[in-house]
Order: structure tokens, then C-alpha cells, then sequence
């Protein structure tokens, strides 16, 4: 049986580890960490787990933690990477959950979180944990850098048309929209009740933190520099991205062969579900599940191919991804633990 720890359990991707963690038949949580809630039962904090975790909080110790196999970081950015040396001296498999070893560039990364990184000499180490691209390296990997929930989204839409050298790469767009959740939950007015609901606004427009991390992935699979235009938005639902992708076509290639390129690409892909051309995948569709549902849509006499792709943000886009990468890194069935149907209504 393999021991997890979790550091910062108390936000919303912390309690998903717990929940999807709590019927893995191959592990145990074994550590649960929050510096504000030591010595309280994690049952107390979710009531939902009653009956399912029996632990308390404790803080967050590199030597209760180092008799784990596994440690998963659901942290704000800049806590793992204060950490990280010491965890991953010892020896322990880590999955970070947070921004601070999914840029490559670490000026970068300081630009955009406005901080100097601290450890950026364990940057080259991370594994970017998008399994779809990185299953070969995840697996040996002893340090993760699990994807955001825009990035998931958004590559797992483009992959196809980048690897094939289909469109324009310099006239990229993504349209994105997130449940509540995205933000997390610490205290926030602008996620109050009152505030959103009734309400849909888009965020981020000027430049938003996950920008360079869906270039620096889609750069990957192009031939050619990736130039995206990325606006996200938030609705009044608590958890859920759609994102809506436009391209420019480069190829007369039909949508019918294009459509066969994506089942192609993704037949071997657990997780990743192309509907039937003309489909219009809903949030509520993965709400609580791994999947990611992707849909091609071409509007006549247009050169633009149009892709929608969706989410649970708290599951692919964060805490089942991570469990997913775990899977991969322990030599495990890749679907243990997440292979979940939906929730519905």
C-alpha cells in the first residue's frame, strides 16, 4: 500500500485528493498538513469525509512527511518551492499542485508571480504532468509539476492541430470560462454569492498568469512559434472550464479527416473523450470526473476551426490529474482511483 501526504489540505484541490483518494485501492493517506487547523479532524474541516478519514492535521514536517511514498502539494504558489529541496533530497515522490515548477524560465516565472522563484535549480528536474503528452517521462519522474485548469483545457484542445501542422499558429484564441472554485477557497468578495451570481465577467483580459504556461506547452507539439490570444472568464457555477478554441486553417484538409486525426490521436487516451462532430460538450457532462470532452465545429464558408473542450477544474484540471501522474509514477493502473462516472444533475 502506498503512503500519501498531502501539504495544504484545507483548499479546495486538497479536500478533491482526500475525496478521490479516499476509495484508491492502492493507497493509504497516511499525512495531512495545515499549519492553521493542526490537532483538528480533517472530518470536521469536510464533513463529507465521515467515516472515510480518521486523521488529523498536523504541521506541515519534512520528517512526519518523509515516511510517505508520495507527497502532494495543494499550496499557494511560492510555498513548494521553499520546501522542495529538502523533499526531494530525502528521496520522496512529489506532486505540486501549484504554479512554482510549471515554467521552465524562472525570470519568467518571477515576472508573472512577482516573486524571485526559490529553487530554480530544481526547475529542469520537474516533469510537466500532462499525461497525454508526458506519459513516458511521468512515469520516472520523482518530481511533477501537475498542469493548471485552463492549460488542461486548452492544450488538450490545440494538441492535435499543432501536431499535424494544420493552422496558424500565430492566430491562435482561446475563450475560456471557470466555475467559482478556480479561485480557491480563501475569503474573496468578488466569489461571494451576492456577487457572482447573475453575473458573467471576463478576467485576466490584459494577461493572465496562465498565459505562458499554455505557449510553453503549445510550443511543444509546434513546428512554429505559438502566438495565442487567451481571455478567461468567470460564471456562476462552482466548479467546470469550458474553453472555446478558434484556429486559423492552414490546410483544405475536410473537418471529417480532421475529426479523424483527433479520435486517432486520443483512442488510446483514458480520459480524453472526442464526441461526434456537431456535439456541444457541457461542464456538467465531467462534473466530479477525470474526463476531458472535446467537440470540432467548422460554421460554413469559414476557414476557422472551432474546438470546444471541458472539464471538472477541481478533478482533470487539478486533484485527479495529480492522482493520475501518481498512478503513472507508481507503475499503477492508470485509471485507479479516478475512473468515475459523472455527477448528474
Amino acid at each position: 500500500m502506498i503512503k500519501a501526504g498531502i501539504v495544504g489540505a484545507t483548499g479546495y484541490t486538497g479536500s478533491e485528493l482526500l475525496r478521490i483518494l479516499a476509495l484508491h485501492p492502492d493507497v493509504e493517506v497516511s499525512v495531512v498538513t495545515s499549519r492553521s487547523e493542526a490537532g483538528k479532524a480533517v472530518s470536521d474541516r469536510f464533513p463529507h469525509l465521515r467515516a472515510y478519514n480518521d486523521l488529523k492535521f498536523t504541521d506541515p514536517s519534512i520528517k512526519i512527511l518523509a515516511e510517505c511514498d508520495v507527497v502532494f502539494f495543494a499550496t499557494p504558489h511560492g510555498v513548494a518551492q521553499a520546501m522542495m529541496p529538502e523533499f526531494i533530497n530525502s528521496g520522496l515522490k512529489v506532486i505540486d499542485l501549484s504554479a512554482d515548477f510549471r515554467l521552465k524560465d524562472s525570470d519568467l516565472w518571477a515576472k508573472w508571480y512577482n516573486q524571485p522563484h526559490g529553487c530554480p535549480e530544481l526547475i529542469e528536474h520537474a516533469v510537466y504532468g500532462l499525461p497525454e503528452v508526458n506519459r513516458a517521462t511521468i512515469k520516472d519522474a520523482n518530481l511533477i509539476a501537475c498542469p493548471g485548469c485552463y492549460p488542461t483545457a486548452i492544450q488538450l484542445g490545440f494538441l492535435p492541430l499543432l501536431e499535424n501542422n494544420l493552422v496558424d499558429t500565430s492566430r491562435l484564441i482561446a475563450d475560456a470560462k471557470s466555475g467559482v472554485s478556480g479561485a480557491g477557497r480563501a475569503a474573496n468578495v468578488s466569489a461571494l454569492l451576492s456577487e457572482c451570481a447573475d453575473s458573467f465577467k471576463a478576467y485576466g483580459a490584459s494577461g493572465h498568469r496562465h498565459s505562458p504556461e499554455i505557449r510553453q506547452g503549445l510550443n511543444g507539439f509546434s513546428e512554429s512559434e505559438v502566438s495565442l490570444t487567451f481571455v478567461p472568464h468567470l460564471v456562476p457555477m462552482i466548479r467546470g472550464i469550458e474553453a472555446t478554441l478558434y484556429a486559423e486553417l492552414t490546410s483544405d484538409l475536410p473537418l471529417e479527416k480532421i475529426q479523424a486525426l483527433y479520435e486517432k490521436r486520443y483512442e488510446n487516451e483514458p480520459f480524453v473523450d472526442v464526441m461526434p462532430l456537431g456535439s456541444l460538450p457541457e461542464t456538467r457532462s465531467v462534473k466530479g470526473s477525470n474526463y476531458c470532452r472535446i467537440a470540432l465545429h467548422q460554421q460554413a464558408d469559414s476557414n476557422t476551426i472551432i474546438v470546444l473542450s471541458v472539464i471538472d477544474n477541481l478533478v482533470k484540471g487539478a486533484s485527479g490529474q495529480a492522482v493520475q501522474n501518481m498512478n503513472l509514477m507508481f507503475g499503477l493502473d492508470e485509471q485507479a482511483g479516478i475512473n468515475q462516472v459523472p455527477l448528474m444533475p
